[in-house]
């Protein structure tokens, strides 16, 4: 669910982080169970959910900072480090690890010199792993932000480095 501004907070209308956090707060201030799209809001807008955000958005909501911090832990979609401009997500599930998923991120790792979780120095590769991205046909599976790769080989990693790097 999107702010309900229809993009004026977007326009930059609003000077600061925090104010454009007030406005995300206050689209959604009359609805109930409102924790989850809100801070799905924030996160659209800064990248990430960073602490000083949590207990900012804990007290505008007057809960306690653990109930933030445990959906934000909870839930995957959300994130407390600066991801990279490219967040090159790799399916480890059965499906994609038997046609050699594992090794293709070994191959990430190698070639980005980065680890599962870390960022690149130039900011612009996050490399992150999971379990299941439901897409097994097409095994080994990862995803680019919100581009699906398929059918994939360690010879495939160099040029989808270099297809990122070149946008």
């Amino acid at each position: 669910m999107d702010c309900k501004c229809n993009g004026k907070c977007a326009q930059g209308s609003i000077e600061n982080k925090f104010n454009l956090i007030d406005h995300i707060i206050e689209s959604y201030k009359d609805q109930k169970g409102s924790l989850i799209p809100i801070l799905h809001q924030i996160q659209k807008l800064l990248g990430y959910l960073p602490e000083d955000v949590q207990a900012y958005v804990a007290k505008k909501l007057e809960i306690p900072l653990s109930e933030v911090y445990g959906v934000v832990t909870f839930y995957t979609l959300f994130t407390t480090q600066q991801k990279g401009k490219y967040n090159i997500n790799i399916c480890l599930g059965t499906a994609c690890y038997v046609k050699g998923s594992g090794k293709i991120l070994s191959e990430f790792e190698k070639q980005l010199k980065i680890k599962v979780g870390e960022t690149t120095e130039d900011g612009m590769f996050t490399l992150d792993a999971c379990r299941c991205l439901g897409a097994c046909g097409l095994a080994p599976v990862l995803v680019v932000n919100d581009k699906v790769h398929g059918r994939l080989t360690v010879d495939n990693v160099a040029s989808i480095i270099e297809k990122y790097r070149e946008e």
